[in-house]
């Protein structure tokens, strides 16, 4: 078994692809980050991220490939699951292996898996796209702060652009410390710097005045059309999980 160390990157996991093939390796385990103890003993390779390389393994994907699939096979990296890696690379290593396309072949564990993974991330980019609450900031841009369980951000702006083509806003994932900005003309990928405020998902001090008579009327509004007799908790917490709530207007 060999054990190789990649930087996390889509281009890093190619590079790593590469290198399989290039040392014809057989029984290998892919895995984010450097060396840690406890893997000196074992066969390890720490893989440097090489776009030439990388750029060589993408071309064979796409001539194994729909652009869908590839799409597919990219997002699935972007979710960043801990521990997924593996089956990553074995449906890469299966769509070079394999003489056909291998995209419907869900008889086998590594389709099937990616399937899976596409599958979540859809699902949370839907419940972003429906769970986004804008706050409005001193300097006019609208702001969003999100905890995704997997990294969708990339995946929100053309719906987010569509909608909201005349404002500014900006969608901040707390989690992972990164966002998207849109001017009006372009997006673009921002990090914020968070350290003089308390807590960046409620940044009172930089709303506009009239901001927290909008989130009166909004929760108001929830209010009004609530009717008690029908309350079904289950259900309810079922579409807006409770893990949601702290950045919904209606539920602070």
């Amino acid at each position: 078994m060999t054990t190789l160390f990649y930087d996390g990157t889509f281009e890093g996991m190619l590079t790593a692809i590469f290198e399989i093939y290039d040392r014809k390796l057989t029984q290998v385990k892919l895995q984010k980050g450097g060396l840690v103890a406890g893997a000196m003993f074992e066969e390890t390779l720490t893989v440097v991220t090489n776009e030439a390389y990388a750029g060589r393994v993408l071309k064979g994907l796409r001539q194994k490939l729909s652009p869908g699939g590839v799409q597919r096979l990219y997002i699935a990296h972007m979710a960043e699951m801990e521990n997924e890696e593996n089956n990553l690379v074995g449906y890469i290593r299966y769509v070079f292996d394999s003489t056909q396309n291998i995209e419907d072949d869900y008889g086998n564990r590594f389709v099937m898996r990616i399937s899976e993974i596409i599958r979540m991330m859809r699902r949370e980019k839907h419940r972003m796209e429906a769970f986004v609450r804008f706050k409005k900031l001193k300097d006019g841009i609208y702001y969003a702060a999100v905890e995704p369980d997997f990294n969708v951000l990339p995946l929100l702006i053309r719906h987010f652009r569509n909608r909201y083509t005349d404002q500014k806003w900006m969608i901040y994932d707390l989690k992972r410390s990164y966002g998207i900005y849109y001017d009006m003309h372009d997006t673009q990928f921002i990090t914020l710097d968070f350290s003089a405020v308390g807590n960046p998902g409620e940044i009172i001090s930089v709303y506009t005045e009239d901001e927290s008579i909008y989130q009166h009327l909004w929760k108001n509004y929830f209010h009004s059309v609530n009717i008690p007799a029908r309350k079904n908790t289950r259900l309810h917490v079922r579409h807006i999980p409770k893990r949601y709530w702290k950045h919904l207007t209606e539920k602070i």
